[in-house]
């Protein structure tokens, strides 16, 4: 990940959130061209297909995160055992799923900006007002339309491909938002998001994951390198196991008093 994906990131950003600040109307333009108005519903919402693809993709995203999370338990439990994935890519993805699609999408984004789904604006048939992308005062109380969510994680990818081998890096980071961008086509056809609350998604990962990336294995790789993050890593499965310990020894009965 170089500065100049960083200027790229940062200009569409720019450009998006102008363009749709002067005409938020084209969120709904686009937003409409899924809808049908004789049937008044977003058809891809009601199809079987549709929620067959969102849990395929959820369980592709989490076969992807699954060995660094089996990697950091398995170090916590046996901490003498060399780990089977580089520790700082399993700290990086694991952090960049917790930052990003856990914290920033779902905890700040998503339960305080009221801002309402296609489906349930006055546009489309529902009872809510609808408001631009920058308008964090909608009528949503909560589970809100910005960002979205489930292609937060689709463009999550972006992080185990920035751990691609240099010659296969530009196809991953390719198809990573390829998959990101299909998972927010497929939900802003259901009438689940419009097209700021995806774009913003993969802008908003993209800078997370590129900030992480960089602190990681450029500013701070001097400082902390694969084994001494792995050593750090034994050092706390080895607290845990003092803990655990000390925790067994509290409650196992004394001699002499009934158990």
């Amino acid at each position: 990940m170089n500065r100049t994906g960083l200027v790229i990131g940062l200009l569409i950003a720019a450009v998006i959130g102008v363009l749709f600040a002067a005409y938020p109307r084209l969120d709904i333009e686009i937003s409409a061209l899924f809808y049908n108005r004789q049937k008044d519903l977003f058809v891809v919402n009601s199809q079987s297909w549709a929620l067959g693809l969102r849990a395929g993709a959820r369980w592709l995203i989490t076969l992807i995160l699954a060995p660094a999370c089996l990697a950091i338990i398995g170090k916590l439990i046996m901490p003498r055992r060399r780990m089977l994935v580089g520790s700082r890519a399993a700290v990086f993805l694991i952090v960049t799923m917790a930052l990003g699609p856990g914290l920033l999408t779902n905890v700040i984004l998503k339960d305080h900006w009221g801002r309402a789904r296609p489906i349930d604006i006055a546009e489309f048939g529902g009872p809510l007002h609808f408001t631009p992308w920058w308008d964090p005062r909608g009528d949503c109380p909560t589970n809100c339309s910005y960002i979205a969510g489930e292609p937060s994680g689709g463009f999550w990818t972006l992080a185990p491909a920035a751990l691609a081998p240099p010659q296969w890096r530009a196809l991953a980071y390719g198809a990573a938002l390829a998959f990101g961008a299909a998972i927010g086509v497929l939900r802003i056809a259901g009438g689940g998001h419009f097209f700021t609350d995806v774009a913003f998604a993969g802008i908003f990962m993209f800078i997370l994951i590129w900030v992480t990336h960089r602190f990681m294995f450029r500013w701070a790789a001097d400082r902390v390198d694969d084994e001494a993050a792995e050593r750090k890593l034994g050092e706390a499965g080895g607290a845990v196991h003092r803990a655990l310990a000390a925790l067994l020894r509290l409650l196992a009965p004394r001699p002499g008093k009934p158990s």
